[in-house]
């Protein structure tokens, strides 16, 4: 199965501690609150839990870029929700898509054994799982429900209607009444009836007047019945009040929504990627190469020309095939530039062969039934107008040349996202086939620039700093940069028009060059270009924004790229981006004392190697504390960690009723069903097997639990089981740690050190920063050109302010948590702990600096970290040193401790 990228399984981690969160607190707004401080994204970004209109059914978005791998993540999870919320073996999926193209797509791949997208719902439900389509829904049978995962693939339109009245989906249908009798006894209250215009629908002439007032046996009413996990993909396109009525009237237990560009103050956004976490993870090519052109000739010749280029370096590639494309945009039939001028032009100027031009319009189906990716197929220019069709996608497309004027060109960002994705989605040999390419036809760089910042943010999922920073003039030469010392790309000069009457208000200011505009056909007369080198000041700004007039959308236009200019200017500064290594960190290894032999990485897992667990010997009579059923002809409570979890039968009748417990299911089955949820291959499989007889012994023998309030209760036991198992193995986990630890201070037959073997580096356009500082203070020190997850105010900052003027300090970086790949860690008894800053000093030593707020220096989390910080600090000789730093500690504020620990 192919491995989740590490923003995938994060944004699957966050969704599975929400549900998890609401149903042990019984408040999604609480556990909303709870996860958003968990991610430390400011209570300024995000705003509270939306309940409005779906209530306590948890509807949520995953925010992923275009070129993220939404389907894939929306594949994993399904069984995250059915288990963790829905609390099924067998859930029912309702998948939601934009367009017919898609949903053919969608479900072509999901029933494809070995798909990628299949591979997740394979591993979870094993060949009891049904894929198909609406036309496909008769084929299921009644103890399908239940019985099999069901995964029905459809259009948002097949749905969404204000009067359900001659929708298929709607109506009654025969082909469904074993079905509903399969459901007799549950609650139909909520579903929808038979009316007199249904009566009167020739399409529905088998009703008679006495089924008036009757449970409509329709495919949308057995949906509710089955309470469905509901998943929205492009959920932009679905926050209308008719979308609304339409998911409601199907009864979800749980809405997950997916998309690039979630709608402000509609939507519950629980995790957001950004881009350079795509760039991070191999996923898209970045940043992107941008060059103007005054005319479309140019424009054609240059991307030709990259083209070319970079079709020598994916010669180099092997095994790996690659053939450099090129998207153009040409004008429509009103233009100059028309698909087959432009054609013409790329056989008689560009000397392409005519098998390598192919045009896709809404006339012209040339990649109709063409692999892209086959080594035999020639193409290498792909000539379109507006977007290609939906779905289409081939990583080989690295140059975008769009011929029409950027501020107007239709589309662009669509054809943008084409060229974006990183073949195979492995990193390349050669630097130059990590970028994407962009040639366009505008007057400067700054306009171009800002035309297509605005349309990565309003269609393609970049925040707008972000999306500034990764947008790069193109130099136009080959090799670019080597990975280890790139080439730094100097920031191209801020260009802008203003009213001709901005040359006098901007005379005297010797750092503004302003020249004359002549009248142009595109550029209205009496016009000035403006022209600034470097960073722009607060007062130049002031003076720009004044100048250019009363109209506000002008205003705000001036601001807007002089603060995407300011960006690329920072960010050229950056020591990543000038070529300058950031020191290796040594990280923490161990080996047995008195042994030759390397030292080995001291990781998460060590643990399980090196610490003998016998679970039966620490718990020889399992037992699960506040654990305990309640049974009652209408109400099944259920209480974990003493804790009431409240189902009722009726409202949920899938469930939780004896109807989803196989027939004849004995104690052997339940055995066997909890101890694959429990399974850890650390404890082995016989001893947790063994763990779960004597725990459900003990559950119906001295507890006095029945079988079936037990079988009932499946998954909620399976949850107290493993908090029972987490607090069992995390116990001999912290003791065997805090013998490794301080083992060499206690003697023990352990021995700590580094190696040069084992060392971590921060590389160049391998940092992922999330919720990337924005604040007006500017760090001059930072090794990369974006800090992560740091607030513009607060404790952290300040530390950050102190450590970025502390004498001796070359550089440093906000590590990033949770990223075991791309940031420096230290190994807990349970996990990794990652300290807020990393730094290099002048001397060659490494400072690493973990803050902690007065609330949290003592607990034993902290004491933990300090402890493991110290031991690496003994290891390594006198060459890295390790500080917790805290707001005052015996009289010495931030500075005063860091100046101490480094010798200062």
């Amino acid at each position: 199965m192919l491995s989740l990228k590490t923003y995938q399984q994060q944004a699957l981690d966050s969704l599975q501690r929400l549900l998890a969160g609401a149903r042990d607190m019984g408040s999604l707004p609480a556990a909303w609150a709870r996860e958003m401080q968990r991610q430390h994204v400011s209570d300024a970004a995000v705003p509270a839990y939306r309940q409005d209109p779906f209530g306590d059914t948890p509807c949520v978005c995953l925010r992923i870029p275009t070129g993220g791998g939404k389907t894939l993540l929306a594949a994993h999870a399904v069984p995250v929700i059915g288990r963790g919320w829905r609390a099924a073996d067998f859930p029912v999926v309702l998948w939601l898509v934009p367009s017919t193209t898609i949903r053919d797509q969608t479900l072509l791949a999901l029933q494809q054994p070995g798909h990628p997208y299949r591979a997740p719902l394979e591993a979870a439900y094993g060949q009891a799982l049904a894929v198909l389509d609406l036309d496909a829904t008769p084929t299921l049978a009644p103890q399908d429900f239940g019985h099999k995962t069901i995964v029905l693939v459809a259009t948002m339109q097949g749905f969404r209607v204000r009067q359900t009245q001659g929708r298929n989906v709607y109506a009654f249908a025969e082909d469904f009444d074993a079905h509903f009798r399969h459901f007799a006894g549950h609650d139909l209250t909520a579903l929808e009836r038979v009316t007199q215009d249904d009566l009167d629908d020739p399409a529905q002439s088998y009703l008679r007047p006495s089924d008036l007032g009757r449970v409509k046996h329709s495919l949308a009413n057995l949906l509710a019945l089955a309470r469905p996990i509901v998943i929205v993909d492009e959920a932009h396109n679905a926050k209308t009040d008719t979308t609304f009525a339409t998911l409601k009237r199907v009864a979800p237990c749980a809405i997950l929504e997916l998309t690039a560009t979630p709608v402000p103050r509609k939507t519950n956004v629980l995790y957001s990627v950004g881009a350079r976490e795509l760039q991070a993870e191999d996923m898209v090519k970045l940043p992107v190469m941008l060059a103007e052109h005054a005319d479309w000739t140019a424009a054609v010749r240059d991307a030709a020309l990259r083209r070319r280029q970079l079709e020598a370096e994916a010669a180099h590639e092997a095994p790996d095939y690659l053939r450099p494309i090129v998207l153009f945009q040409a004008q429509d039939r009103s233009g100059t530039v028309t698909p087959e001028v432009l054609r013409q032009h790329l056989l008689d100027e560009e000397h392409a062969s005519a098998d390598e031009i192919v045009i896709a319009t809404g006339d012209q189906r040339g990649l109709d039934g063409v692999d892209l990716f086959d080594r035999r197929c020639p193409v290498r220019y792909v000539i379109t107008v507006e977007a290609l069709k939906e779905g289409w996608d081939c990583s080989f497309a690295y140059v975008l040349c769009s011929l029409q004027n950027v501020r107007s060109a239709k589309d662009v960002e669509q054809l943008l996202g084409r060229v974006l994705r990183m073949p195979y989605a492995r990193r390349r040999r050669s630097p130059a086939l990590n970028r994407a390419y962009a040639h366009v036809i505008a007057r400067s760089f700054s306009e171009a620039a800002a035309a297509l910042v605005d349309r990565m943010v309003a269609n393609m999922g970049f925040e707008a700093l972000e999306a500034a920073a990764l947008l790069q003039p193109d130099s136009g030469t080959l090799p670019l940069f080597s990975e280890a010392a790139p080439t730094p790309t100097p920031a191209p000069a801020l260009t802008i028009e203003l009213p001709a009457q901005a040359a006098a208000a901007l005379a005297d200011d010797p750092d503004i060059e302003v020249r004359p505009q002549p009248a142009t056909a595109d550029a209205a007369p009496e016009t000035v270009r403006v022209t600034l080198r470097g960073e722009v000041t607060e007062r130049q700004l002031g003076r720009l924004v004044q100048a250019a007039g009363a109209d506000a959308k002008a205003q705000a236009a001036v601001s807007r790229q002089v603060q995407q200019h300011n960006e690329r200017v920072l960010a050229a500064r950056a020591p990543a981006l000038r070529g300058l290594p950031f020191r290796p960190v040594p990280r923490l290894c161990l080996k047995p004392l008195g042994q030759q032999g390397e030292l080995h990485l001291f990781e998460r897992d060590t643990l399980d190697e090196v610490v003998d667990f016998d679970l039966l010997a620490a718990d020889p009579r399992p037992e699960l504390p506040g654990f305990a059923l309640v049974e009652q002809s209408s109400l099944f409570e259920i209480y974990v960690d003493d804790r009431r979890l409240n189902w009722r039968a009726a409202a949920d009748p899938a469930q939780l009723s004896l109807d989803a417990v196989p027939s004849g299911a004995t104690e052997d089955d339940l055995q066997h069903w909890l101890a694959a949820r429990l399974r850890r291959p650390a404890l082995g499989d016989a001893a947790v097997r063994r763990w779960c007889a004597q725990l459900l012994a003990h559950l119906q023998r001295d507890k006095g639990l029945s079988l079936t309030g037990l079988l009932r209760s499946r998954h909620a036991l399976a949850l107290a089981a493993m908090r029972r198992l987490d607090a069992l193995v995390d116990g001999s986990r912290r003791r065997g740690f805090e013998q490794l630890v301080l083992a060499d201070v206690q003697g023990l037959p352990w021995e700590l050190g580094l190696s040069p073997d084992w060392q971590f580096r921060y590389t160049p356009g391998l940092y992922p920063a999330r919720n990337a500082y924005a604040g007006r203070y500017r760090f001059q020190r930072h090794y990369f050109d974006v800090i992560h997850g740091l607030k513009a105010q607060g404790e952290e900052f300040d530390c950050a302010q102190v450590l970025d003027s502390l004498p001796g300090l070359r550089w440093w970086v906000r590590n990033i948590e949770q990223q075991p790949r791309l940031s420096f860690w230290l190994p807990t008894a349970t996990d990794y702990f990652y300290p807020d800053f990393v730094a290099e000093l002048e001397d060659g030593r490494v400072l690493v600096v973990e803050y902690k707020g007065e609330a949290y220096a003592t607990n034993d989390d902290s004491r933990e970290k300090k402890a493991v910080g110290a031991a690496w600090q003994r290891a390594s000789s006198g060459q890295a040193i390790f500080v917790m730093v805290e707001r005052e500690l015996q009289g010495q504020d931030m500075r005063q401790q860091l100046l101490r620990a480094v010798g200062g």
